[in-house]
């Protein structure tokens, strides 16, 4: 099929072709018909399958059928994050190159002056964040009365980031009356309730099943012992000639050192993370993507909404402690039908969050033991035992940092027995 069947307009579909867009993909296949016809949309789809053309197209062509001279905000894109924000509002001036709408990307860390000056000039389609866009509805300086189309984008990383509570607020001033369309790789229990209370007799439609990977993302994981994770990550890098490598980090603070640890051994890395400011994450971003930094150092805050293309190694340094990170990080590469590694460096510790996520993909991941890495502790390939009879017992095991935590039923347990102890389960990118 050809994007010529879908019955978009000629304008768009020349920016299509400008884009270098020969065929939809599965998503926009069974998206664009539904949004053009004004339904609204529950759709699962993984990160890379190309969504946010599946909803911007029809929006666009839909705003173009019903042109008005007088402009207000008739669209609103939710996302989770600065960086899907700007990936989310260029590809709307992208794709509407041949048409006048305006579009106004709104997030934290920068002026909010600017953005308020923008807005008095009169915009079409606003992208935000979900804390910037309550700032602006709490000083009136944005009016949603008149919307046409709200998109939830990523819903399940907004309930991972902590903005449910934020995006019930955001729906008290939205019409009743308006085009939903709820976008998620995931649908935990929080997410289905708020698809049933925003959407009305939705078109569901799932691509590929949440625990799916991109099928040209070859994965392949490295034992190594703990304290030679780094050591292993800069001799692959030299050796095999890695370059725009994206490394995954549990924590800024891990993302900071690896990056600097990487950068005296003469990579050319830096770290991306919460703690950076926006002008520094953007900085950090673009530098990699014109393949000035070699490595990039960054925690889940980049698992979504960062587009790199031809993006050929994604790292876990880390293992993430939800699985469901796992495919969000390696979705980060094999792009669009393009190839991609995912590389997983694995110490025995990390056992227990390598069979969840084998557990979760149903398959196992092949080793791969590196020469002159060979780990001193062999990674178990069988079940993690169960600790569920220790819990009736005094703990005495170690409260260090190297203690799993991806229990979320021990973290509990943990902190009932002890209250002042701190829980290092809250992790934010």
């Amino acid at each position: 099929m050809s994007f010529n069947k879908l019955g978009l307009s000629p304008a768009l579909l020349k920016s299509i072709q400008a884009k270098g867009y020969s065929n939809p993909s599965e998503i926009q296949q069974e998206a664009i018909p539904e949004i053009l016809k004004g339904k609204d949309i529950l759709a699962g789809a993984q990160t890379g399958t190309g969504k946010t053309a599946a909803f911007a197209l029809p929006i666009l062509h839909r705003l173009q059928n019903a042109e008005s001279k007088r402009r207000r905000v008739r669209v609103l894109v939710l996302v989770p994050t600065r960086e899907l924000a700007s990936q989310v509002g260029e590809s709307f001036r992208d794709y509407g190159s041949n048409l006048r709408f305006r579009t106004s990307v709104l997030y934290g860390g920068v002026s909010i002056n600017t953005q308020i000056d923008k807005i008095r000039k009169g915009v079409d389609i606003v992208v935000a964040t979900p804390g910037r866009l309550l700032d602006h509805l709490n000083q009136k300086t944005l009016k949603l009365s008149e919307l046409e189309t709200f998109v939830l984008d990523e819903a399940d990383r907004m309930l991972d980031m902590g903005f449910i509570r934020d995006i019930k607020k955001i729906l008290q001033y939205l019409p009743d009356k308006k085009q939903n369309l709820l976008f998620s790789a995931t649908f935990p229990n929080e997410i289905k309730a708020l698809a049933d209370s925003l959407l009305n007799a939705p078109k569901r439609i799932q691509v590929r099943s949440s625990n799916s990977t991109a099928e040209k993302v070859v994965q392949v994981v490295y034992p190594v012992d703990k304290s030679r994770k780094r050591e292993l990550l800069a001799h692959c890098i030299k050796e095999e000639g890695w370059f725009q490598v994206l490394v995954f980090s549990r924590t800024k603070h891990g993302a900071n050192k690896l990056a600097q640890q990487l950068s005296k051994e003469g990579i050319d890395a830096d770290a991306f993370h919460g703690n950076k400011s926006q002008a520094q994450r953007t900085r950090a971003l673009k530098d990699f993507k014109d393949s000035k930094t070699q490595v990039l150092v960054a925690t889940d805050i980049a698992a979504r909404g960062i587009d790199i293309n031809l993006l050929p190694q994604v790292v876990n340094f880390d293992l993430p402690y939800v699985p469901e990170d796992y495919i969000h990080r390696i979705g980060r590469t094999a792009r669009a039908g393009q190839e991609g590694k995912a590389i997983s460096l694995v110490s025995a510790d990390e056992h227990k969050l390598l069979f969840d996520i084998e557990k979760l993909l149903n398959s196992p991941i092949p080793r791969e033991t590196i020469e002159g890495f060979e780990p001193t502790q062999n990674l178990s390939t069988e079940a993690p035992k169960s600790r569920g009879s220790r819990r009736r017992k005094p703990s005495n095991r170690s409260k260090g940092p190297e203690r799993s935590r991806s229990s979320r039923g021990r973290s509990s347990f943990n902190k009932k027995r002890n209250k002042n102890s701190t829980s290092k389960s809250k992790r934010r990118p």
